[in-house]
């Protein structure tokens, strides 16, 4: 009887690290716009929201994000994040100043995976050292939304900015929530959640590095 009641907690725990990911399409383009620069605000908008979604490799840094952040406490679950974001934004507007970030891209990858590395191994990070890793890594996944954005008027970019820094906070906020709540029901089942986004994360950057490094 334990372990028969133990399976929906499971079930629950793969579906809850599965589905953020896999959400995403299984492709790694990086343009909502079929690579056209956003020409209005709801293009715009709209480029912003779907561009760390539909590139995996961002898409699977959230959820990293998310799940580190489950690991604070209080207030910090949530302002923590915010760095992330902040640093993202600047990261567009330094490109889009036309400077240069070198290896952007296998920095991403890197970073996707060793964030699944450290899901996994489920070290405590302190929320400003968090905060300090979170906001120099936001400055690369920026800089690389910036790419689709060169060339846009001062309003498709505004609007820009503003779609992908609110569906980056809401995934990670999101799913710290969501994994809370999990949290409330079943710690194993939070726990082999935390294990198994991890390790999906980790996958996924260690693929993303090969096709950087290649």
């Amino acid at each position: 009887m334990k372990d028969s009641a133990q399976k929906p907690h499971i079930s629950v725990a793969f579906l809850t690290a599965a589905s953020l990911l896999l959400a995403a399409p299984l492709s790694h383009a990086h343009h909502a716009m079929g690579g056209a620069t956003p020409t209005t605000s709801i293009e715009g908008m709209l480029s912003g929201i779907a561009h760390p979604v539909i590139g995996l490799d961002h898409f699977a840094f959230l959820i990293i994000a998310a799940l580190l952040s489950f690991t604070l406490q209080g207030k910090a679950r949530y302002l923590v994040p915010l760095g992330f974001v902040a640093a993202t934004v600047a990261g567009t507007l330094y490109h889009l100043g036309s400077a240069e970030l070198p290896m952007a891209e296998t920095v991403i990858a890197l970073s996707v995976l060793l964030g699944g590395m450290a899901v996994m191994l489920r070290h405590n990070i302190q929320a400003l050292t968090m905060a300090i890793l979170f906001a120099a890594i936001g400055v690369f996944h920026g800089y690389a939304y910036g790419e689709s954005i060169i060339g846009a008027e001062q309003t498709p970019l505004l609007s820009y900015l503003m779609g992908f820094a609110l569906i980056q906070y809401a995934v990670i906020t999101g799913g710290a929530k969501l994994l809370s709540m999990l949290a409330e029901r079943s710690a194993k089942a939070q726990s082999l959640a935390m294990r198994f986004g991890g390790a999906l994360t980790a996958a996924t950057g260690a693929v993303f590095l090969g096709m950087n490094l290649a």
